[in-house]
């Protein structure tokens, strides 16, 4: 069977003290090969979890432990490819996101080569995400399933709990390295094997048993002085420099506008700090990004070549957006965030949902076909309607965000101050995240009739008798 990839998401990960409230945060944008996968966000009931796991796309399959946690997912809303879980927080306030797509080269293959019915991404989150405690655990427990049973792609994912962000990179068919994120630090990645500087010896990583072995036997490490993990077993192309680089470069850009940068570079940095505490709406903001105030923007005054230069981040293959926050400032109960948006980012606004609940919202539980009443079709015809003219629409686009990420955030603050005095708090916070629902699809519907009202005069398809 042909395998089915997602190769062109975008992740960002905020250490807790590098957050403006001391929280984890990792953050990505799904993006889809082809413009159109339909998504849907849903919660996972631990009864309702497999006891035993089949891929789809390959002839991988495990059983499964019997003591799962209930998690909130995204998956794909079109069945018969495997599930595609992708994200999602678990009762146990661990968050996991799966994958990233990355690069690796000859060298590292030559050796270790792709297992063609191994695991993917198609698996990982579901075969993961319900069984750990803590991110550490996330990466012990992948990292210990991808030496036994390999995998056919290259992935990163990333887990979160209170304290920890832990970033994980898979090498090869069967081996892996991961490090935790300084509190006070971020991460921009790309789709190109990340990891620049690693130690082996220090209590922020950890790997596979034989990686340095398997670096040392094959003669893998270009550089005499030093073990960066993307110089060993990542790439260094020409597609590089148009597709992943400059994304990192932007929003390294964003964070820390005093540092001059070459948006080709091929060394930018993994691990980056930044004065400016990071916001949900920064996160917002640069994983919606399109080159803004530069040249390359492609919907700015630039020539042609230099608007095609780049692929932006914000894009039209962004089937959704997740951003898995984990609060230290509220109880446990209400510490996990699932926050969302569909379609492509141009045109959306992130939804704060509580992931401690005992369903999601009728309207972003999706469908296949085509249907505005959902959350995943809207945002996408708002989004084709505001690619038409950018200009035109941009700033209705701008208000509506405003107001839909204010409405939402007033009433978790409503809802924080009150949840400690509810008798079914899960059943409360399903509630809840409807009201939120709601917001959006209204303001959304808002929204599209705001666009109507400014495009249809502009119809080239027009006749009047004082022509």
């Amino acid at each position: 069977m042909t395998k089915r990839i997602k190769g062109s998401c975008t992740t960002v990960l905020v250490g807790k003290k590098a957050s403006i409230d001391g929280s984890t945060i990792i953050a990505r944008n799904e993006d889809g090969a082809a413009p159109l996968n339909p998504e849907k966000f849903v919660f996972i009931k631990a009864a309702d979890q497999p006891r035993h796991y089949q891929a789809v796309l390959s002839k991988f399959n495990l059983d499964l432990p019997n003591d799962p946690l209930a998690y909130t997912s995204t998956p794909d809303a079109v069945s018969g490819h495997g599930t595609w879980a992708a994200a999602g927080i678990n009762s146990a306030n661990v968050a996991m996101t799966a994958t990233e797509t990355i690069t690796s080269n000859s060298r590292i293959l030559g050796v270790d080569p792709l297992v063609d019915q191994g695991l993917g991404e198609e698996d990982i989150t579901t075969i993961t995400l319900p069984y750990i405690h803590s991110a550490r655990e996330g990466v012990l427990r992948l990292g210990s399933l991808l030496e036994k049973y390999g995998t056919y792609e290259m992935n990163a994912i990333a887990f979160s709990d209170k304290d920890e962000v832990w970033y994980f990179e898979t090498i090869g068919g069967h081996h892996w390295a991961a490090i935790r994120i300084p509190d006070d630090a971020y991460v921009i990645a790309p789709n190109r094997l990340n990891i620049d500087q690693f130690d082996f010896a220090a209590d922020n990583t950890l790997f596979a048993h034989d990686l340095p072995d398997l670096i040392a036997t094959y003669h893998l490490n270009p550089d005499p002085d030093q073990v960066n993990l993307r110089h060993i077993f990542g790439s260094s192309t020409i597609k590089d420099t148009r597709y992943n680089n400059a994304r990192a470069w932007y929003g390294q850009k964003y964070f820390n506008p005093e540092r001059v940068q070459d948006p080709i570079d091929q060394d930018l940095p993994f691990i980056c700090r930044t004065n400016h505490k990071i916001t949900i709406e920064d996160l917002k903001f640069v994983l919606s990004s399109h080159y803004q105030n530069t040249p390359y923007d492609a919907y700015g005054t630039g020539t042609d070549a230099q608007r095609k230069q780049f692929r932006p981040i914000g894009i039209n293959r962004n089937q959704e957006l997740h951003i898995l926050q984990i609060r230290n400032d509220v109880p446990a109960s209400i510490a996990g965030i699932h926050w969302l948006a569909f379609g492509p980012n141009t045109f959306n606004a992130v939804v704060p949902f509580y992931a401690n609940v005992t369903d999601t919202p009728a309207s972003y539980r999706g469908t296949g076909e085509c249907d505005p009443t959902k959350a995943y079709w809207l945002s996408n015809v708002l989004a084709l309607i505001g690619d038409s003219n950018f200009g035109l629409y941009e700033d209705q686009e701008n208000l509506f965000e405003e107001n839909t990420v204010a409405a939402c955030q007033h009433l978790q603050h409503e809802t924080d101050a009150q949840a400690t005095a509810q008798p079914d708090l899960p059943a409360y916070l399903t509630a809840v995240n409807e009201k939120m629902a709601a917001i959006a699809m209204a303001n959304s519907n808002k929204l599209l009739g705001q666009m109507l009202a400014l495009g249809e005069p502009q119809m080239k398809l027009q006749f009047t008798l004082h022509d």
